[in-house]
């Protein structure tokens, strides 16, 4: 074979062993591939709507995996060809000399250079793109449809709903970067054949440590003191009448004496408590080890376990972390009462509507089909009942009742998922004692040392009632709050 003499027959050279279908077909999906992704980020960027989630999917993970497939293709089906024609003795002889001082070979190594270049700022900015959406709350909350949708809804619904789904699960760093990329796979997987649980197993198995993801916003050591909280209840009456309870948190933390209050006496620098649950889901606490003041550790075993030491010993011990209280932080699903009594305080219920309370009790737990037939059947239910036996009202109020029927209809849509087995209760939150056991999973006086010690049941250890059910509290009005 000559030697080439011109910019043509270099270029004959070098497409020389890329004169295969194999090379070809990557040169197609390359820039195919290429033309199409740069045409969509222009576009991405010039429009103020986010992305859909399945158009995310196909932009920014789908493509730019066909991008680099197709670049890998071109020197794959050059090695064939060559590997062919060795076995064929059809190998040119001679190739052309590397002689930079020749334009031509500079003008070739340029263009080669420049194409280079061009795919790896394409290929590292399809990466970024990709691992950039992998990582947003519409890709978790939305590319999964149904699976992750009751997650989504109580995550829009909660004080952490400006913080993406990544600070929490994931947190800083590549090691669970890496994992919750592995575990995300297996979770594809079982979208993709519906194999998953119905509903999602909780609480998360292999979470990552709240020290690492909770605490790089929040500082439980930080002493707040006592925080006032005020509740007020609506009986299920034709006056819905009103009782309030107002009671003193002792949130405390560290103080130049040392920890006081609940965040105090759990949470500490160090693993202050562990305890090992016999349950998967962590409602039976069968023991409970606890370093006091002085450095020792005590052991409380519960009255009721019945798992015998050797059994006891095999199960996992956990260090106590701010997610064992707080355990629905960001997807916390509310029972009926408490959601209707927030939606009258917040004024998104009339409580001049007679038995609304009761009435959008009653329609909440009724055991709906699905969620489009709940949002058909709840404010028909509601118009229905004001209709017959408050016309006067019905005429009157009718637009407090129409936002009424609103209001509590979003409430079941917010709370309750039959697609995925979820319903009142479903997912128990154990900040406080209202809705589940709570606090009472240890604190219920029940769990008792060896030399006679118990785990304080006491209202007054974590809190101060200052009311209780009352219709007109005092102390409000001492505090001119009310």
């Amino acid at each position: 074979m000559e030697k080439p003499h011109g910019l043509k027959d270099l270029g004959r050279l070098v497409f020389f062993f890329s004169e295969n279908r194999t090379s070809l077909a990557g040169v197609v999906l390359t820039t195919a591939s290429a033309v199409t992704l740069a045409w969509f980020w222009v576009l991405e960027l010039a429009s103020p709507h986010p992305v859909h989630p399945y158009t995310g999917i196909l932009f920014f993970l789908i493509l730019p995996g066909v991008f680099a497939a197709g670049l890998a293709l071109i020197p794959l089906g050059m090695w064939l060809r060559r590997r062919k024609l060795r076995k064929t003795g059809g190998v040119p002889t001679e190739f052309p000399q590397i002689d930079l001082s020749s334009s031509t070979m500079r003008k070739g190594l340029f263009i080669v250079l420049g194409a280079t270049a061009l795919n790896i700022i394409l290929l590292g900015t399809a990466s970024f793109k990709g691992v950039e959406y992998m990582d947003s709350t519409q890709f978790c909350g939305q590319a999964c449809h149904s699976v992750m949708s009751p997650e989504l809804a109580a995550y829009k619904d909660s004080v952490h709903s400006r913080v993406t789904c990544t600070q929490c699960h994931i947190g800083p760093g590549a090691g669970w970067f890496v994992k919750s990329k592995l575990s995300g796979t297996r979770q594809l997987l079982a979208v993709t054949f519906k194999t998953y649980s119905r509903p999602i197993p909780s609480p998360v198995e292999h979470l990552r440590p709240a020290r690492e993801t909770c605490e790089q916003c929040h500082w439980p050591q930080k002493f707040h003191g006592d925080k006032m909280v005020v509740r007020t209840k609506y009986a299920e009456d034709e006056a819905n009448t009103p009782s309030t309870s107002v009671l003193l948190l002792k949130i405390g933390g560290r103080t130049w004496q040392g920890l006081a209050g609940i965040h105090g006496r759990h949470l500490d620098d160090g693993e202050r408590i562990t305890y090992v649950a016999s349950d998967n889901r962590r409602q039976n606490i069968a023991k409970i080890t606890y370093k006091d003041d002085k450095g020792q550790m005590v052991e409380y075993f519960a009255d009721d376990n019945k798992l015998a030491p050797a059994e006891l010993a095999k199960l996992p011990s956990r260090a106590m972390d701010c997610v064992d209280c707080h355990n629905r932080p960001a997807h916390a699903f509310e029972m009926p009462g408490p959601a209707l009594d927030k939606a009258i305080n917040g004024q998104h219920i009339s409580r001049d509507l007679p038995f609304i309370k009761k009435k959008a009790m009653d329609v909440l737990q009724v055991n709906y089909p699905d969620q489009a037939t709940a949002a058909i059947q709840i404010p028909a239910a509601l118009d229905a009942f004001y209709r017959a036996s408050y016309p006067e009202i019905y005429s009157q109020k009718k637009p407090q009742l129409d936002a009424a029927a609103a209001a509590i209809k979003e409430i079941y849509l917010r709370n309750v998922f039959p697609q995925m087995k979820l319903t009142w209760g479903t997912y128990p939150n154990h900040a406080g004692h209202q809705s589940s056991p709570g606090c009472f999973r240890c604190h219920d006086g029940m769990h008792n040392s060896k030399d006679g010690k118990t785990i304080s049941a006491d209202c007054d250890t974590c809190h101060t009632l200052l009311a209780q059910d009352e219709k007109d509290p005092q102390i409000l009005k001492d505090l001119q709050i009310k």
